[in-house]
């Protein structure tokens, strides 16, 4: 068979440049289109200093550093109230409402969950519920553990 004399071999294999630019620049426009141009640093908040500047660290009590979620077992010893943050003593209401308060201004967004023993009274779950919510917890949850 012969080639068309108007047709040359070259012809045939040659590439078509012009559809092959024209899908580059509509991959490019979508792409554009579609990525976002925020910054990754307000993806993960943090607080960068300017140079030259410091800042005094605070002093961090080590039952709150590192912390997922904070659990409050709200307990009756003999008779008596008695509260621990992450299986750590409390020594008062006061110094459960310091704890707290130092725990929110490290994560705001820490979850509470309340473990209130079998016989504490609903009034005192109640207390320390209300203290976490004014503090500033939005997420506190509650679960009951059995008397021994």
């Amino acid at each position: 068979m012969r080639i068309p004399s108007h047709l040359s071999i070259r012809d045939k294999h040659q590439l078509k440049m012009t559809p092959m630019i024209d899908i580059v620049f509509l991959l490019l426009i979508f792409f554009v289109c579609t990525s976002s141009f925020q910054p990754i640093e307000m993806l993960l908040p943090t607080r960068l200093l300017l140079s030259g500047t410091t800042v005094e660290v605070p002093n961090i009590k080590p039952e709150l550093r590192d912390l997922e979620r904070l659990e409050v077992d709200i307990l009756l010893n003999s008779g008596r109230l008695a509260w621990e943050i992450n299986s750590r003593q409390v020594q008062g209401l006061a110094q459960l409402r310091l704890l707290l308060q130092q725990a929110w201004e490290l994560d705001s967004g820490l979850p509470v969950t309340l473990h209130a023993q079998g016989d504490v009274p609903l009034g005192d779950v109640i207390d320390v519920y209300d203290l976490c919510r004014s503090l500033g917890f939005s997420r506190v949850e509650f679960t009951a553990m059995q008397s021994d």
